[in-house]
Formats: C-alpha cells, sequence, structure tokens
C-alpha cells in the first residue's frame, strides 16, 4: 500500500483559492466603504476598521497555510476530540462571557474578543463527517440517526442559550449535508411543514373572521394539519382511499361548525377543527397498533407534533427579547416600525435603491457616509455594495458567490468513495449558502433581522477566521483526493 508523493502545491485547488481572496479583496474595500468619512485621511490606519481588518486578514492567510500543512488522516483523527472541546468551550461561555448586547458569547482576550459559535461550525462539520463516513453508519438506523441530529443540535442549543439566536440557525444548514447523503425526504417535508405553521399562525393570529371569534391563523393552521397528514397516509401509509376519508371528514366537520357558528351561535371552530385533529390522530394510531405498519405511527405523531409546535409557536415568540420580538412581527406583516426595529431595513432600501444601476461610486455613498444605516460595516455590509456600485456590483458579488459555492460543490462530488470529504464540503457549502441568502434577505427586507454575517465582507476577525478554517480544511481534504491505499 502506497500513498502517491503528489506535491501539496500542484493538487491543490487553486480556483477556489483565487474566488477566496477576490471575495476577500472586495469585502475589505466594502469595509473601506461603509467606514470612510468624506475628508477622513486617517481610516487606514491601524486602528480603523479598514486596518483592523487588513491585519485579521493576514492574520487568516498565516492560519491557512498552518492548516493547509496538516494531513488529512489527522483531521479524520482529531474531529470528535475539537467537537467536544467547542461543545465544552460554548457551554463555559454561557458563563463567563461579558453581556454585549444582550447576549453572552463574546469571549475577551485581552485587546481581542473572539466568538466560538463561529469556530465551533468547522468542529460540528468534522465531526458529522467523520459521523456519517464510519463503517456501518446507516440512515436506516435509529441510533445513527440520533447521533447524527444530535451532533448538529447539541452545539446549537448551547449556542441559543448565548442569547444568539440568528447564528444558531446557522445550524440547520446541516441537515440539507444529510438530505444529501440519504436522509428520507420526509424529515424535509416536515420541516417545511413547520414553516408554514409558524409564518401562517404567528403572521395572521391578529386577524379574526367577521361576525365569528375565529382566529385566522389558528384556522388555517388547522386546515392544514389534516391536509398534510392525509397527502403522507396517501404517499407513505400506501392507502389513498383512506386519505381521502381522513380529508373529507376533516373538511366537512368544519364546513359544518363553520356553518352553525356562521347562521346559528357564534363560536370558536377551531376547538372543532382541534377535536378533528386529535381524532385523526388517534385513528391512525389506532391503525398502527392493528396492522403494525410503522409508518402509521410516524403519521400519527406528525399529527399531534402539528399541534403542540404551533401552540408552542407563541411561547417561543413570548420567550424572544423584545426587539427579536419586534423583528419577527415586522417582518411577517404584524406590526409596522419604521422609526424602531424597522429602521434598519428602511434605510438599507433606501441606501441600495439610491446606488441605481451603476452606483455612486467608490467611496460616495452618502447614506453610509451619513451613518444613516446602523451596522452598515458588519451585519448590512450589503447595503454599501449597492449604493457606491449598484445593480451591477451587487448582480457581480451575487455571482461570485455562487460560482465559489458551485466550486465547492465540485469539489464535495469528485470525491467519489472519500464520504469524509464529500460531507465535509457540503457542509461548508451550505453554511455558506444559509449565510448568503439570510444576510441579502434582511438587507432587501426579505429575512427578519437575525444578526449573522456576510462570509468574508462583514467586518470582524472571528467571522473571516471561521470561513477561513472551514475553507482550508477543506482544501487540505481535497488535495489528497488521488491518495491510494
Amino acid at each position: 500500500m502506497a500513498i502517491r508523493n503528489v506535491s501539496l502545491w500542484r493538487s491543490i485547488d487553486w480556483i477556489t483559492i483565487i474566488l477566496y481572496f477576490i471575495l476577500v479583496a472586495c469585502g475589505w474595500l466594502s469595509i473601506c466603504g461603509a467606514s470612510y468619512d468624506f475628508g477622513d485621511t486617517n481610516f487606514l490606519s491601524f486602528s480603523s476598521n479598514p486596518g483592523k481588518q487588513l491585519v485579521w486578514a493576514g492574520c487568516a492567510i498565516v492560519l491557512a497555510l498552518v492548516l493547509l500543512n496538516i494531513e488529512k488522516k489527522y483531521y479524520e483523527m482529531l474531529a470528535y476530540p475539537v467537537y467536544f472541546a467547542f461543545v465544552i468551550l460554548l457551554a463555559v461561555t454561557i458563563f463567563v462571557a461579558p453581556d454585549t448586547k444582550g447576549s453572552h458569547s463574546w469571549l475577551e482576550l485581552g485587546p481581542v474578543k473572539i466568538q466560538p459559535a463561529e469556530f465551533s461550525k468547522f468542529a460540528t462539520a468534522l465531526a458529522l463527517a467523520r459521523l456519517l463516513s464510519t463503517y456501518g453508519f446507516s440512515m436506516a438506523k435509529r441510533s445513527d440517526v440520533v447521533k447524527m441530529i444530535a451532533v448538529v443540535m447539541v452545539p446549537m442549543l448551547l449556542i441559543v442559550l448565548q442569547n444568539e439566536t440568528g447564528t444558531a440557525l446557522v445550524y440547520l444548514s446541516f441537515f440539507l449535508v444529510l438530505y444529501r447523503e440519504g436522509m428520507t425526504g420526509s424529515l424535509l417535508a416536515v420541516g417545511v411543514c413547520a414553516v408554514l405553521y409558524f409564518v401562517i399562525g404567528v403572521g395572521q393570529s391578529e386577524n379574526f373572521f367577521a361576525l365569528m371569534p375565529v382566529n385566522v391563523g389558528e384556522f388555517i393552521v388547522f386546515l392544514l394539519i389534516p391536509l398534510f397528514t392525509a397527502l403522507m397516509v396517501a404517499v407513505y401509509g400506501k392507502r389513498a382511499g383512506r386519505a381521502w376519508w381522513i380529508a373529507g371528514l376533516n373538511l366537512g366537520g368544519t364546513l359544518v361548525a363553520w356553518l352553525f357558528s356562521r347562521y346559528v351561535i357564534p363560536f370558536d371552530i377551531c376547538i372543532v377543527q382541534l377535536i378533528l385533529c386529535v381524532c385523526t390522530a388517534l385513528y391512525l394510531f389506532g391503525v398502527y397498533v392493528v396492522e403494525r405498519y410503522a409508518s402509521y405511527l410516524l403519521i400519527a405523531l406528525f399529527a399531534l407534533g402539528s399541534i403542540g409546535f404551533y401552540y408552542s409557536c407563541n411561547m417561543l415568540i413570548d420567550k424572544l427579547q423584545p426587539h427579536q420580538q419586534m423583528r419577527i412581527l415586522v417582518l411577517l406583516g404584524i406590526k409596522d416600525d419604521p422609526s424602531g426595529v424597522g429602521y434598519n431595513i428602511n434605510q438599507s432600501k433606501i441606501a441600495i435603491g439610491s446606488g441605481g444601476v451603476w452606483g455612486k461610486g467608490f467611496l460616495n455613498g452618502t447614506q453610509t457616509k451619513l451613518n444613516y444605516v446602523p451596522e452598515q460595516h458588519t451585519d448590512f455590509i450589503f447595503c454599501t455594495i449597492g449604493e457606491e456600485q449598484g445593480f451591477m456590483g451587487c448582480a457581480f458579488i451575487l455571482l461570485l458567490y455562487a460560482a465559489f459555492i458551485i466550486r465547492i460543490i465540485t469539489l464535495a462530488e469528485r470525491q467519489g468513495s472519500n464520504k469524509f470529504t464529500r460531507v465535509y464540503g457540503y457542509s461548508l457549502a451550505s453554511i455558506l449558502t444559509f449565510h448568503l441568502f439570510v444576510n441579502v434577505g434582511m438587507v432587501i427586507g426579505l429575512a427578519p433581522v437575525i444578526g449573522i454575517p456576510l462570509p468574508f465582507f462583514s467586518y470582524g476577525g472571528s467571522s473571516l477566521w471561521g470561513f477561513t478554517i472551514l475553507l482550508s480544511i477543506l482544501l487540505r481534504l481535497d488535495a489528497e483526493r488521488e491518495t491510494r491505499f
């Protein structure tokens, strides 16, 4: 068994490296634009944001060189120890980190502040890749599925306890990796249903039907639950006739309750819908007991879980910080707060719109120079691109990201039987995609402001180093793709 003696620098993917440097350079120029004030002659000093970012970029390159010289076998061997070390660090951070805008996620090491949550992403990606590439691992084994989900959820929950909800949500992107590796599509369907329940249930929670004490959001959700349940019975239970009966009885019962409430005695027909949903779940459980077909048990649990999830949504909203609650309510159209939490989004839209097609030019953005956009050098850095470079500049950056992500997916797919590298590569691609869509979405008002950075663009060392570590490890793993044992 021999290993090919191939030089690292000949086998490394230079296309990805070039795209990385272009993104970092464009990000630094954007930080310059967001930090520059008219007439300022000292904005490139090392005490300024551009100067500090330049130092962090230099340190990131040194860090990348170190990681590129670590052999793949060590990443596989140390995947679990590194993961558990970061889990412990995340837990400790909850208690020792100072309060920073309501969160306890930043550790102060002298003059430097780091966010462990940014670095735990690569540790989670390594642990997930190690688990899924273990001999004998199978998505069909419940014990393996539980381990797989636990690897993702443990750091996510610890970050939630740090009051960093936005960063915690990034970990949901790992489920895209699991779907690529053979996870059943039913879990993805459940996730889509949960999003619909939340958006409709919370978004319509303050609307009521005329002449009836019926909450619109609750009514629609309890109409969707039996319909989705019936669809699952048809697809996974293999009984289309039974699915039609479930849908028909629920819709018929709802219609009768509606007519009675509308024309006889007004009452909350959602109570009838709730009873019908519970009866449907009990019926499916009975079918499972008689026929011993596990799919019916899971579908019954889906119906009951949907009910529980809907009622827990309002409880979740109540547990969020007031500013977080308002951001969600503004996004869903329940509240209008242009001078409060909606101020950031409104000013960001104005800045991007003022850039027009070609933009105002580098360092010539008036909205950003006059500091109308809060956090314009961190979470809202994309609005600086829109104002200074216009629509064409934004399109170029998005195409650059698309090329970068597609290249990473290409690296992952060319691994052949090397599952460890493939899973890790898709983890990086999923994290980048999530950051890109959510950050740009919140800047243009299509997503809630949850405070996650734009990769390689937002000001800050933790984010830049975190993504550099993720990428450097993948480049090293890919460089050994021709290794033969």
